[in-house]
């Protein structure tokens, strides 16, 4: 009777939370100093329905739970090619998909029709499933590595902290009346939890070997959901306002952006990918979110002449070897592709010290445009390339977006 009624405590949770149309948005950053600039986003989810609870597969790919004929289950969505799969094809709902490290599979808290509740483990090839707590009902977790886990186990009517060693076979209660966020702080070995034991919420890190916390900085008034951008600096929502907080620097939660003009009424989850180029954010949309999303889009269409230009533009950098003009063409967080999808290079600082050297090193280099098809924002250059005496041949695909380089496939 016990594990039925913690079970029926968040199914009714998941059901009232989740009444509201909810979508998974994608963003790029653009992080400088104390400054942050969300850019380029796009609606990766785009479904009616509860869409939510994001994280970053790898560098390509976003996990999330999504809305499938009336029931929710994992969803793997690839950033590159704008497609998305479900994973699993099991009677319950999964919740809180999360990859395990080191490994190809991903997990996810499974709500069976029964009302049976537990942490799942999926297999990325055949999407097979395996039970991996036995005796405690997670509802929200993170992992701390591919062994340890640490995240909210309902008792009574409570979520309480726990830590979790699958190989050594032990489970630890560390704290009870938290949140449901939980994250791994980038650099370091601890996690991140929220603790509502006081008036004033808290967020407390956690060593899950040893048990050890501490008070990290208070939340906003009644907000519990965050993630790290980096070692320092802590993002969260509330409403539809988006803020920071980079610690010893920071006396107050800043705001960052009020993401209501670009149509969500209020966030509900974060995520950042390691790199911190990337953000992903859960939230309500907006009822006129389609009109505000085809205005956005109708402004930030890049035209074939601007996209032309650009291309152009860093063509005359390359053959003048000026590595500062050949780098402001790029995008900040530009991604170089060795066909068809072989990732070579990712962002402006790479893109630096790749080509700054071969400037330097390649007096006679240059490039000479054998043919250039331009059909909307990407650019196809034939280009025949003169280097250290050699001359060779190469397809460039250039993708420009708000008149600037984002991605560019060489096939040669």
């Amino acid at each position: 009777m016990r594990k039925l009624f913690s079970s029926l405590l968040f199914f009714v949770f998941l059901v009232s939370y989740s009444q509201s149309n909810t979508d998974v948005f994608l963003f790029d950053l653009k992080v400088s100093n104390n400054y942050i600039e969300l850019f380029n986003q796009r609606n990766i989810s785009a479904n009616d329905g509860y869409d939510n609870q994001p994280s970053f597969l790898d560098e390509n790919t976003v996990l999330y739970a999504g809305t499938r004929n009336g029931q929710t289950d994992i969803v793997k969505y690839n950033i590159n090619y704008d497609s998305k799969i479900f994973i699993n094809h099991t009677e319950g709902g999964e919740y809180s998909p999360l990859k395990i490290p080191n490994k190809n599979e991903v997990s996810a808290v499974r709500l069976d029709k029964d009302g049976k509740q537990r942490l799942y483990t999926y297999n990325l090839k055949n999407g097979e499933s395996i039970e991996l707590v036995q005796d405690l009902v997670f509802a929200y977790y993170t992992w701390f590595d591919d062994t340890i886990i640490a995240g909210a186990v309902i008792e009574e009517n409570n979520l309480n902290l726990y830590a979790v060693n699958l190989a050594e076979g032990w489970s630890r209660k560390y704290a009870t009346n938290v949140g449901r966020s939980f994250h791994r702080i980038p650099n370091s070995n601890l996690v991140s939890f929220i603790s509502k034991e006081n008036n004033v919420w808290q967020i407390k890190s956690l060593n899950p070997k040893t048990g050890a916390t501490r008070v990290i900085a208070n939340t906003m008034e009644s907000v519990e959901d965050i993630c790290w951008l980096n070692r320092r600096t802590i993002l969260s929502g509330k409403e539809s306002v988006l803020y920071k907080l980079t610690l010893q620097k920071d006396i107050n939660w800043k705001k960052v952006a009020d993401l209501s003009s670009r149509g969500i009424s209020k966030i509900t989850r974060l995520a950042t990918n390691p790199e911190s180029s990337m953000l992903l954010i859960a939230g309500d949309i907006n009822e006129n979110i389609k009109e505000i999303e085809e205005e956005k889009a109708s402004e930030n269409k890049t035209s074939e002449a601007e996209a032309e230009a650009i291309v152009q533009k860093q063509l005359e950098a390359y053959n003048n070897r000026d590595i500062d003009a050949f780098v402001k063409t790029y995008a900040v967080n530009v991604k170089l592709y060795t066909f068809p999808n072989e990732v070579t290079s990712q962002g402006r600082e790479a893109l630096r010290r790749q080509y700054a050297s071969f400037f330097e090193n390649t007096p006679d280099l240059n490039a000479e445009i054998v043919n250039r098809i331009v059909l909307g924002n990407k650019v196809i250059d034939k280009e025949k390339v003169t280097v250290n005496g050699r001359v060779f041949y190469a397809i460039a695909i250039y993708e420009v977006e708000n008149d600037l380089i984002k991605k560019v496939t060489f096939i040669q």
